[in-house]
């Protein structure tokens, strides 16, 4: 029988499995507040929880990432129903999103999607994304891309989601802004990393000239060498997400409530 264990700032009750998603989760809103990666209210970061079929977490609407805590994350089903008692709505975009990807993606088990100035700049380039820097490098042929049709509140909106991800992990919204799924919370911040700083440095240089455009034999080699700068013995994302976390245990430990 599963550990129950109450949260400090709601009468919860869950299982020690998804507390611990609970927490990752949580500390996953924070960093991502701290990097500058949150936008007011909006935008989403979600995750399965992992003993409940069909059941994932998602960030209560209407509280800035730096209120995000444990306890007042939402637990909702594929469908919106809400599973955990919680008093908050969720945001109706984050939702369409969210749920059609984690109902058809097996694998997709944390996802975000963010409105930074450098990603949703890029989203808005003919052309998105190119291979002009070292981070580019990294998502060389692994971006999908999609067209704007407008907030996407709409169900019928998924079906031309998931074909325009294909087999990528990175779906870019076209004039909106990337959508990133992963294996994992630590996956989806070192992805949502790389890719963001891929932004900012192909912004910087078409300020400064003309970019140098990497080969795509040189890309090839790059990528297959990528697993070789993890640190040893790690999941991906794995010692980064943890330092970051560490990192925001010294600002303010009561995302852990």
């Amino acid at each position: 029988m599963a550990t129950k264990l109450s949260a400090h700032s709601r009468n919860l009750d869950c299982s020690e499995a998804e507390w611990q998603a609970r927490l990752e989760l949580a500390a996953c809103y924070r960093v991502f507040d701290h990097l500058g990666w949150s936008e007011s209210i909006y935008n989403h970061i979600s995750v399965k929880v992992p003993d409940e079929e069909g059941a994932f977490l998602i960030n209560p609407f209407g509280l800035l990432y730096s209120e995000v805590c444990a306890s007042n994350l939402v637990k909702i089903d594929l469908d919106g129903n809400t599973l955990d008692g919680s008093p908050y709505p969720v945001n109706k975009a984050g939702f369409v999103q969210h749920s059609y990807f984690h109902r058809h993606v097996p694998w997709a088990h944390a996802i975000c999607h963010t409105h930074t100035t450098a990603t949703m700049a890029v989203a808005s380039l003919e052309g998105g994304l190119q291979p002009v820097n070292f981070y580019a490098c990294n998502f060389a042929g692994r971006i999908g891309y999609h067209d704007f049709e407008g907030v996407t509140v709409r169900a019928e909106e998924g079906e031309r989601l998931l074909k325009n991800l294909g087999d990528q992990r990175v779906l870019m919204l076209k004039n909106h802004g990337p959508v990133i799924l992963g294996r994992s919370i630590p996956e989806i911040f070192i992805t949502h990393w790389s890719f963001q700083r891929a932004c900012e440095i192909q912004l910087a240089t078409m300020a400064a000239g003309k970019p140098i455009v990497v080969p795509d034999e040189v890309i090839a080699v790059h990528q297959r060498d990528l697993h070789e700068a993890q640190v040893p013995g790690t999941m991906p994302g794995g010692a980064d997400f943890a330092a970051w976390t560490r990192r925001i245990d010294t600002i303010d430990r009561s995302w852990r409530d």
